[in-house]
């Protein structure tokens, strides 16, 4: 059911449109308003999905109803009159009014055709924002992402670190309480490593005791959210939290174990969103693998050559998108540090569930190389199914239904390490180590293996992260594009006397535009141009747009201003402004006689100068209820006539000099 609230005085009018409603196989609710006073009263107990209302009504105008907070909800609005001038209709426009429409018999019976048109326009507009809205938040984080990401790689100590992962969370979730636990090897204990806001407990250095919620989330390795902390029977006697506070508490993660846990809070009613829920998340993965990154640096001398070598790949990763080259970039640095022969990514194809050779080093010298394998089939295949590391010592007893190229493998290189690449908990590939003799790596070369692989993991996340934020740009684009078309063959059909005028001009302007030497970045902007020239006749009534005969001086004062209009209502978009000179200025002349503003020679616009050539010459070469198509001689004589009087001489001659501006009509 789709409800409509109608809001006018005139019962003959408003009966007419009733009738129209019900003969309309739609199934329309319409409800009658005859004052802004009971339509105010209507929409505060009911929420229509349109309001149609007259412009006139005893208790004031129409475009009342447009605005909160007679309109809180921002319910589309179309304004119709009886007494329609180009004021109305302009205020109407600026208002925010989805459509205008000038009273007639035809126009309300019409209505609930007109009705559906500006309900879909209305849903396409709630579309396009709702995309804006979330490729800006994707965006935004993303930012706020490599922001952190940035700030935890030029901390020079751990303490620094956690410093700064505390203020950078604080700051991008709009909070100011936050306390962050590490976990101390030494003690095997959780301690208070720093805090943020107005935390109660007095100890500087607390120790977390067992069955509490912050052990709990260590323990478990999952998150817990609270809509108030206090309330929660686990929470410790020694509040951390003021009464009324609720948040999230997550694990703070490096590829293998739990490090520490962040808790973040926010005074209720606040509660903390999905997203921010999930930037939460990634923030603590990234501060986990940079922690684990930043304790290896503090330990030995190694250590800090191989963190070196991961700041250098994470460079690498933010500042290169092409993933085939970031990989073999932490390859090569991963081999030479890890003192191996030989080091393969194989990057796991979701779709088909098989692990597929993207990059390696190592294998020059060798006809055995890793190949394709499918999900826990083969060494590679358990380390990704199991989601562990694994070692060809601890699967050895699992070779004998191996294949031909695993055995040989086995056999040419005596030590095999596969670590799956994991990334906010998918397995992303499987980064495999191979070695011609044994090895017996200490715990320090297995954490810098893991670390490595953490950041092939990262690599293969931002890649995919870039490569969706890329087909969300085109698919934008596009739809904006499509909805530039969809203008275009709107105003087409509404003036019949120009319909396929606009196909025909758009493609004759960009091949002048291109001919005068338009770079290509141009020639995008004077298409928007082309296609949306006569955008302005949208607020020119249908009496006057399509009138037969004559039109009087007062008629061709109103039609004049169709590139007034268009300026108004294009200027506000942004991405359009710079296809705003053909809709403004294509009526300009080069000696100064035209409209809307007298511009003389080379004050008008290019792109306006070479689409006003165009205009004109598929005009005389179109037929027109008052004469017959003009000859291509005769139509290129009168562009002859009038160079240097109504056109840039340069570009007529450009324009005489095509070779295909009589291939249609």
């Amino acid at each position: 059911m789709v409800r409509i609230l109608l809001v006018d005085d005139e019962p003959t009018h408003v009966e007419l449109i009733r009738r129209a409603f019900e003969r309309h196989p739609t199934n329309f609710e319409l409800c009658v308003a005859g004052t802004i006073h009971e339509a105010r009263s209507l929409l505060s107990t009911s929420f229509p999905s349109l309001i149609i209302t007259d412009w006139r009504l005893p208790d004031g105008e129409g475009t009342e109803l447009i605005i909160a907070p007679a309109n809180p909800d921002e319910i589309p609005v179309i304004v119709m009159t009886g007494h329609g001038n180009e004021r109305v209709a302009v205020d109407s426009i600026k208002s925010g009014a989805l459509d205008y429409i000038v009273k007639s018999d035809s126009s309300l019976v019409d209505m609930p055709h007109t009705a559906e048109r500006a309900l879909r326009e209305h849903n396409n507009i709630l579309r396009r924002k709702q995309a804006e809205l979330e490729l800006q938040h994707r965006v935004t984080e993303l930012e706020v992402v490599n922001r952190v990401s940035i700030a935890l790689r030029s901390a020079e100590s751990l303490s620094e670190m956690i410093l700064l992962l505390v203020d950078e969370t604080i700051k991008a979730l709009d909070t100011s309480l936050a306390v962050f636990w590490l976990y101390n090897p030494s003690t095997g204990k959780l301690e208070q490593a720093l805090e943020r806001g107005a935390v109660q407990c007095p100890e500087a250095n607390a120790m977390i005791d067992n069955g509490e919620i912050v052990e709990r989330v260590f323990s478990s390795g999952e998150p817990f959210i609270s809509k108030d902390f206090a309330s929660e029977k686990e929470h410790s006697s020694c509040s951390l939290v003021p009464v009324g506070w609720g948040g999230i508490c997550v694990p703070v993660k490096t590829s293998q174990e739990v490090i520490g846990v962040l808790l973040v809070a926010v005074e209720l009613p606040r509660e903390f969103k999905n997203s921010e829920f999930h930037l939460l998340t990634t923030l603590a993965e990234i501060a986990g693998n940079a922690i684990h990154r930043t304790r290896l640096f503090e330990m030995t001398e190694r250590s800090l050559q191989r963190l070196a070598t991961l700041r250098a790949i994470d460079q690498a990763i933010s500042s290169n998108t092409d993933l085939t080259l970031t990989l073999n970039i932490l390859l090569n640095h991963a081999k030479n540090l890890l003192n191996i022969d030989t080091i393969a990514i194989l990057r796991l194809n979701p779709i088909t569930n098989i692990l597929e050779h993207k990059a390696s080093q190592g294998f020059h010298g060798h006809y055995i190389s890793p190949m394709n394998s499918k999900l826990g089939e083969g060494l590679a295949g358990m380390a990704a199914l199991e989601r562990r590391s694994l070692s060809l010592s601890s699967i050895q007893p699992r070779l004998t239904d191996s294949s031909v190229q695993e055995k040989a493998l086995a056999d040419t290189f005596k030590a095999q390490f596969y670590v799956p690449l994991i990334s906010k908990g998918i397995v992303r590939g499987v980064l495999g180590v191979y070695h011609q003799t044994a090895l017996d790596p200490d715990i320090e070369w297995e954490s810098f293996l893991e670390a490595i692989a953490g950041q092939a993991a990262i690599a293969i996340e931002n890649a995919e992260l870039f490569e969706g934020l890329q087909r969300s740009n085109m698919e934008l684009s596009a739809a904006y594009n499509a909805t530039i078309e969809g203008w275009s063959k709107a105003l087409d059909l509404r003036d019949r006397e120009t319909e396929g005028h606009t196909k025909r001009v758009v493609e004759l302007t960009r091949d002048l535009a291109r001919a005068m030497g338009m770079e290509d970045k141009a020639l995008i902007h004077i298409t928007r141009g082309a296609l949306l020239h006569d955008i302005g006749k949208m607020g020119v009534p249908d009496n006057i747009l399509n009138k037969t005969g004559p039109l009087s001086d007062e008629e061709w004062g109103l039609m004049r201003k169709h590139t007034i209009f268009a300026y108004e209502m294009l200027s506000p978009i942004t991405y359009l402004r710079p296809a705003l000179d053909i809709p403004h200025y294509h009526h300009e002349k080069w000696d100064g006689s035209g409209y809307p503003e007298g511009l003389k020679g080379e004050q008008i616009p290019l792109s306006a100068r070479i689409f006003a050539i165009v205009d004109v010459w598929d005009a005389l070469r179109s037929n027109r209820p008052y004469r017959k198509a003009w000859s291509d001689e005769k139509a290129l004589a009168y562009i002859l006539e009038h160079k240097g009087t109504h056109f840039d001489p340069k570009v007529v001659d450009t324009f005489m000099s095509l070779p295909n501006k009589t291939a249609s009509r």
